[in-house]
């Protein structure tokens, strides 16, 4: 059996949507609908991993790093009990090791490597729809946000959930394989305004900081998480170019979706 934990985030939907049909697959969440399982990292006397041979994890990162630390080393080790074949995690691309929420993910495959379980990591690169939300253009298409000249290699979600579903449903190839998953070409502010009909008007890290805080739609937590995404692109350590063996192309068995399509569908909605 194959179980999915973390479905009910926008990647989590992709993947289970894309298993439907499958009778060997049940989802693990905090709320569960009939058919599925309650499994709750927060409360360890849910994580009931029985006849689990492969179990994907889908990060739970929106927390404090401890808070998310300690819900992936229960989930592990609950595996670990139930005897689990095969954990496959969702993690962070590589290249963004300079971001604030990459040590949570860092410290899960530190964790895995050290388990006892068959494992395989996705390092997920930062999605196109992402980008769509921090990048938003305005309503006559300006794309004002802290970018400067540093560009993003943007993925769409919808790959990752591909190659989720490749992995996890026949993981004995990819046992003990970390895979970097970004996307082929590099986004910039400029390309994001001409996608969409508009300009691009390069805005302040401080400007952006006051307008969130202002705007009382993010934790505190989440303001130096998005802070942190911003400063990483424009210093240009999300490009791609220090990602020498990414495995999008080859996993998905096809070209990747156009990142930059994808911005403009999600912009537009």
């Amino acid at each position: 059996m194959l179980m999915i934990t973390g479905a009910t985030g926008a990647l989590g939907k992709l993947v289970t949507a894309r298993l439907a049909d499958r009778d060997d697959v049940v989802v693990g969440t905090r709320a569960p609908a009939p058919g599925q399982r309650r499994i709750d990292f927060d409360d360890p006397s849910s994580l009931d991993l029985t006849g689990v041979d492969t179990l994907l994890v889908i990060s739970a990162g929106a927390a404090e790093d401890d808070v998310v630390a300690a819900r992936h080393d229960a989930v592990i080790s609950a595996a670990e009990r139930a005897g689990v074949g095969h954990l496959v995690y969702t993690s962070l691309s590589g290249d963004g090791d300079h971001l604030t929420y990459a040590l949570a993910h860092r410290w899960t495959e530190r964790r895995l490597r050290r388990s006892t379980l068959n494992w395989t990591v996705l390092r997920n690169g930062l999605y196109a729809e992402f980008l769509a939300a921090i990048a938003a253009p305005g309503p006559d298409g300006t794309v004002a946000a802290p970018l400067g000249e540093g560009r993003l290699a943007a993925v769409a979600r919808e790959d990752l959930a591909d190659v989720a579903v490749r992995v996890a449903t026949d993981p004995a190839p990819h046992a003990g394989r970390t895979y970097e998953l970004v996307g082929e070409q590099a986004l910039g502010g400029a390309d994001l305004a001409a996608a969409v009909g508009g300009r691009y008007e390069p805005g302040t890290l401080a400007a952006t900081r006051h307008a969130v805080t202002a705007s009382g739609d993010a934790l505190p937590f989440q303001v130096p998480m998005l802070l942190s995404t911003y400063s990483a692109i424009a210093g240009g350590f999300l490009d791609g170019t220090s990602v020498t063996d990414n495995q999008l192309r080859p996993l998905l068995g096809r070209a990747p979706r156009s990142a930059l399509e994808v911005y403009a569908a999600t912009a537009a909605r």
